[in-house]
């Protein structure tokens, strides 16, 4: 077996991958990518199928992620906004919960409508104010707790709980309440600097631009079957092609890097999401909706219309549902009629026409972050071997990036 050489292997071409590649390249370093799978992206991939955009697990982009206009031209991703918000399924009804400082004019009429009177935003605020300033957000940090204990310190009940308990558990994908709240509330900062959107080419189009004038460096389908010590550096090998690196970047999901490299895994929470397409769909505001129902019908944390926000991602004429629901820890997944029974009643409608375009289970889609919040993991082992992924920094997009940058700056340093 040849082996060739460089300065830098990576190993996974996922976006905290991609980011250390395009640091270090920028940097003049020599660099090569080794991508396990037939398509760069990891987590982040988009299936087309009959012209309909389905992304792997529902995901969003928030344009005020801060690493994210460093890392990216954010105005060619031709982004599609949802709408500034949450739609909510009531027991008789359903209700609009607008974004305050977005839609400033639209609160009164909010509050009239029922479901949130001053106590709940009384209550509401005493829970997200850290969230609004970030001397605050550190302080909250230094005396951090689980979301389900915060919430119940600011005195959070009723439909407004169960409508923050179900949204948050679609983004942190757990709905016991056991994440840290320090970083619900870096994501309630988040919503409230930016507004959730798609990309027009699917959200693959934000590790496409990231690997752009990359791409030599990239070989995929290269899965590292033996990492070992090579003298001062490393050699891996994927069992037929071998390649020797001063330094190894492991930037592979969390339990292919616990392989890999020894680092602890964290547990990792599942999502399963389903596509569908219809001819007709129920009317609405083009949001996304949870179920405010004290006692929900189905396991659907959240669902939209996504054509109704991001037309790009159906056909003309069409339209693309989709719902996310949370996968046991045994892998279990609910029923595909059952998200759709659910889906379609949180809507207002009926999906018995609906037409399954493609279900994506993701068992290890995200990390487990508990309290206390842990920003800054090391990205450097005891035996010398680099690690970056969102499980080393915050479980988001965010974070993936902010660890590959982290990672790519130490090198930098080591080597220089």
């Amino acid at each position: 077996m040849t082996l060739d050489d460089t300065e830098v292997l990576i190993i996974g071409a996922g976006l905290a991958g991609l980011r250390c590649a395009r640091v270090l390249r920028g940097a003049g370093r020599d660099v090569r990518v080794w991508e396990a799978s037939d398509v760069i992206g990891g987590r982040v991939r988009t299936d087309v199928i009959d012209g309909f955009r389905c992304d792997r697990g529902f995901q969003v982009l928030n344009p005020a992620y801060p690493e994210l206009k460093h890392a990216t031209d954010v105005s060619a991703l031709r982004l599609q906004p949802f709408g500034a918000g949450v739609a909510v399924r009531r027991e008789a009804n359903s209700a609009v919960w607008v974004h305050p400082l977005r839609a400033p004019t639209k609160v009164p009429a909010m509050l009239a409508g029922g479901g949130l009177g001053p106590r709940d935003v009384v209550a509401v605020g005493r829970w997200a104010a850290a969230a609004l300033r970030p001397t605050a957000l550190k302080a909250e940090g230094r005396h951090d707790t689980s979301l389900r204990s915060a919430l119940d310190r600011a005195g959070v009940s009723g439909e407004l709980r169960r409508v923050i308990d179900r949204f948050l558990a679609g983004v942190l994908l757990e709905d016991e309440g056991v994440t840290s709240n320090a970083f619900a509330l870096l994501l309630v900062r988040m919503f409230v600097l930016g507004v959730p959107a798609l990309p027009a080419d699917g959200m693959q189009a934000l590790p496409r631009q990231l690997a752009t004038g990359l791409e030599s460096l990239i070989t995929l389908q290269r899965n590292v079957a033996e990492l070992v010590r090579d003298g001062s550096g490393w050699r891996a090998s994927d069992g037929t092609h071998g390649i020797r690196a001063r330094h190894v970047v492991v930037a592979t999901d969390p339990v292919s890097a616990a392989r890999l490299a020894g680092v602890a895994a964290p547990p990792m929470h599942g999502v399963v999401t389903d596509w569908w397409a219809a001819d007709e769909v129920p009317s609405g505001p083009p949001m996304l909706w949870v179920d405010g129902r004290s006692n929900p019908p189905g396991p659907v944390l959240n669902t939209a219309v996504i054509s109704a926000a991001a037309p790009t991602y159906a056909p003309a004429g069409r339209h693309l549902i989709a719902a996310s629901a949370l996968m046991a820890k045994d892998g279990r997944a609910p029923d595909e009629s059952v998200t759709r029974s659910h889906a379609a009643g949180i809507l207002g409608g009926d999906g018995t026409r609906w037409s399954l375009v493609t279900r994506h289970l993701v068992p290890y889609a995200l990390p487990e972050q508990p309290a206390p919040l842990s920003v800054r993991r090391p990205v450097h082992t005891a035996d010398g071997i680099w690690v970056c992924g969102d499980h080393r920094d915050t479980a988001s997009i965010q974070g993936a990036l902010v660890s590959g940058r982290r990672t790519a700056e130490a090198i930098l340093t080591t080597a220089s």
